[in-house]
C-alpha cells in the first residue's frame, strides 16, 4: 500500500493523497497489513469492512456508510493498480457490498425548525438560511474585514478553497466576471496553490454590479494598506500582512460570527448550497446553477437542491392546480352549453 502510494502521489491532488494516505495507515494497513497480497481474498476484504462497521469514531458514533465506501474506493484502486503490474489477477475488493450511503439533503431553516432549534437545541444535520436570515447575517458581518468574502460565497457558491484561492488575475471587473482558476489547499509542505479537479470546477462565473462594487472598494483598501506590495497575482482575501487566508481559518471565523449574530446555525458549506437553492427560487435554470457551482453531472445538482425550497414546491401545488381547474372550468362551460336542436 505504502508503495502505491508513492507511485501515484505526483498524479493526485494533495488533499487526495492526503485522505489516501489516512486511510491507507488507520485503516487498510492495521486490518489486512499482515495478509499477503497474492493470498488477499474478497472474504478478508469483508471481514475488514464488517469490523470497521463496529468501530467508533472519536464522536462515539459508527463509523458512516460514506466513509466505508470512500476506504474501499482507496483499497480499490490500490489494487487495480497491483492487477496492472501483473501481481494479482483479480481485484478482491470488487464486488464487496457495503451499506448504501444516505445522501443528506440541504433543508431551509424554518420558523417552526428554528423555533424547535431555539426551544431545545434540535438542529438539522444539513440546513441553508431563507433570504431574510441570509440579509440578517450580511448586515451583522458589514464591518467585518472578510465580508466581501462572506458576500461572494453567499451569492456565488464558491467553495471556501476557492474563494480563499483567488487571486485578482482570476476577477475581470471590467467584464463583470470571475474565473475559478485555482484552490488552495492546506498539505504537510503547508498553503499550496493546485487546480480544481475536473474542468467543470473551472467555471467563469458573472458578477452582479453590487458584487463588482465591493470587489472594487476591497482592492482600493488592499493597496493602500502598509507594508503590503501588491500584484495582480496578489491573493484577494488575506490576513494582516498580506498572507492568503487558510480555508480552515475561514470555517472557523464564519462560524465564531454566526454564533454572535444569534441566528441559526450553519456551517461555512452552507452558503454555498443556500447560494443555490436562492438562485433556484429566482427562476435560474438548473443547468446555469449547475455551471456555477461547478457540478460535472446536472443529476447531482438536481438530487441536491431541487429539493430544498418549499415554497418551489407550493409553486407548483398551485401552477398544477390552475392549469386542472382551468380545464374543468372549460368543460364545465361546454358541458352547460344547451344543444341545439336537429
Amino acid at each position: 500500500m505504502r508503495y502505491w502510494l508513492s507511485v501515484v502521489e505526483s498524479r493526485l491532488r494533495p488533499t487526495t493523497h492526503r485522505a489516501y494516505r489516512d486511510h491507507v495507515r488507520l485503516h487498510l494497513v492495521p486490518y489486512l497489513g499482515r495478509v499477503k497480497l497474492a493470498e488477499l481474498s474478497r472474504r478478508d476484504v469483508t471481514r475488514m469492512f464488517v469490523a470497521l462497521g463496529r468501530r467508533r469514531n472519536r464522536y462515539g458514533q459508527p463509523i458512516s456508510a460514506s466513509t466505508l465506501e470512500r476506504i474501499r474506493a482507496t483499497l480499490r484502486a490500490a489494487l487495480n493498480h497491483a492487477v496492472r503490474e501483473d501481481l494479482i489477477a483479480v481485484n478482491p475488493a470488487q464486488g464487496v457490498r457495503l451499506p448504501a450511503p444516505v445522501r443528506t439533503h440541504p433543508v431551509v431553516w424554518t420558523a417552526r425548525r428554528e423555533a424547535d432549534w431555539r426551544r431545545g437545541g434540535e438542529r438539522p444535520a444539513v440546513a441553508v438560511w431563507t433570504v431574510e436570515q441570509l440579509a440578517a447575517f450580511l448586515r451583522f458581518a458589514r464591518e467585518d474585514s472578510l465580508f466581501v468574502l462572506w458576500w461572494l460565497v453567499a451569492l456565488r457558491g464558491l467553495r471556501r478553497g476557492e474563494v480563499a484561492g483567488l487571486r485578482w488575475m482570476d476577477v475581470d471587473l471590467e467584464r463583470r466576471e470571475l474565473t475559478i482558476a485555482h484552490q488552495l489547499v492546506h498539505t504537510d509542505e503547508g498553503l499550496v496553490w493546485c487546480e480544481p479537479k475536473s474542468a467543470a470546477s473551472r467555471p467563469t462565473l458573472a458578477l452582479d454590479p453590487e458584487t463588482v462594487r465591493l470587489l472594487r472598494r476591497h482592492e482600493r483598501v488592499q493597496r493602500r494598506l502598509p507594508g503590503e506590495r501588491w500584484s495582480p497575482a496578489s491573493p484577494i482575501f488575506t490576513l494582516e500582512g498580506g498572507a492568503p487566508v487558510q480555508p480552515s481559518y475561514l470555517t472557523h471565523r464564519f462560524h465564531k460570527l454566526v454564533a454572535a449574530s444569534g441566528l441559526p446555525p450553519v456551517r461555512l458549506h452552507d452558503l454555498r448550497h443556500g447560494a443555490a437553492t436562492l438562485a433556484l427560487a429566482s427562476g435560474t435554470e438548473l443547468k446555469v446553477v449547475q455551471g456555477t457551482l461547478g457540478h460535472a453531472s446536472i443529476v447531482l445538482t438536481a438530487d441536491t437542491y431541487v429539493s430544498v425550497l418549499p415554497q418551489l414546491y407550493h409553486d407548483s401545488a398551485r401552477a398544477t392546480a390552475r392549469l386542472v381547474l382551468k380545464a374543468v372550468r372549460a368543460t364545465n362551460r361546454k358541458i352547460g352549453k344547451p344543444r341545439e336542436a336537429t
